[in-house]
């Protein structure tokens, strides 16, 4: 397949960012990718990318390994940035692009809460970033999922919340817990008073995504667009130099998430995502069949909730260790 040409006057850095907009890759990817690039540029003495080779991209991606001791998925991401870089920037396809390997993925087990651990955990968290980690149990979205989530996206008559543009870039829908619905009234009221204080302002509106914003300019203003959650703060966008209203930043509920976890003394290597980890397992534990399970979370193949079920046997073992029955009273 023949790349997408790229604009030839642009900086390096540049036609990468031109490449990945092209394809919609999420802004994440972007910075992942510009960070690899750039740290191999710099690795290699500031050369031409078009100058190095498979060996030179090897001895790179062994540096990380042994040197920075990169975890087994961030090797894949730097060597995928790389691959990005000479295929659709530089315009390459040799064959030793196919003859680097890949590090194996680990299956890991996720860290889960359990049910008493996620009452203890959200009595220590309230406010926003409550109302959102308890979203995030109750529903099984990503945190990124519940941070974009849009006015319009909310049927509160239905109970029912529409995720859009999810991983891969899938829609879906989930329940709107019953037991949330005051609290994300309030929360709407709340972010109708911001949307109109910004209206009086002048403010731009919301980015839109995609190319909603040149087919529809005015619905980026309008009220069904707005975030459920608003940032407090105007901030510029890091694509389009626009200043506007983002929604609140992941880092705030991270921060929150984490004072949460150690009031709530839980000794466990747990995150934001954790609490999505802990829905697919408790909602299975509660009979749901594995396929609607598959469909709330929004997984394309089945066997990435297969993981849930391990966990599951894991939290319902009847084994009886031989310890337990060399110790036991004949």
């Amino acid at each position: 397949m023949t790349p997408t040409p790229v604009t030839p006057r642009l900086k390096l850095l540049d036609q990468l960012r031109e490449q990945i907009r092209y394809r919609h890759y999420s802004l994440r990817t972007e910075e992942a990718y510009v960070y690899w690039v750039r740290a191999y540029v710099r690795w290699a003495g500031m050369k031409h990318p078009k100058s190095l080779g498979g060996r030179d991209v090897e001895a790179f991606l062994a540096h990380l390994a042994s040197e920075r001791q990169l975890s087994a998925s961030t090797h894949r991401q730097a060597l995928s940035a790389l691959l990005f870089l000479y295929k659709e920037v530089i315009g390459v396809d040799l064959p030793w692009m196919k003859e680097i390997g890949r590090p194996v993925r680990k299956t890991r087990l996720p860290a889960v809460f359990s049910v008493e651990e996620v009452q203890r955990l959200l009595s220590f968290i309230d406010g926003e970033t409550g109302l959102l980690a308890r979203m995030l149990y109750g529903t099984g979205m990503r945190l990124c999922e519940g941070l974009r989530l849009r006015v319009k996206d909310v049927d509160l008559e239905k109970r029912l919340i529409y995720v859009r543009g999810g991983k891969g870039d899938k829609d879906r829908v989930v329940m709107l817990p019953r037991s949330l619905e005051v609290a994300l009234k309030e929360q709407l009221a709340r972010a109708h008073q911001q949307w109109k204080a910004d209206q009086a302002q002048g403010c731009s509106g919301v980015e839109l995504p995609h190319a909603l914003e040149r087919k529809y300019p005015r619905a980026g203003a309008s009220w069904a667009w707005f975030w459920v959650f608003p940032a407090n703060g105007l901030s510029t966008d890091p694509r389009s130099g626009v200043i506007r209203r983002h929604h609140l930043h992941e880092r705030r509920m991270q921060r929150d998430m984490k004072s949460a976890i150690e009031k709530a003394d839980i000794a466990k290597s747990a995150s934001v995502h954790t609490l999505r980890h802990s829905f697919a397992t408790h909602v299975l534990q509660s009979g749901v069949d594995i396929r609607t399970v598959q469909s709330l979370l929004g997984h394309t193949d089945v066997s990435t909730t297969m993981i849930y079920t391990h966990v599951l046997a894991q939290h319902s073992a009847s084994t009886v260790s031989p310890l337990d029955r060399l110790l036991m009273p004949a």
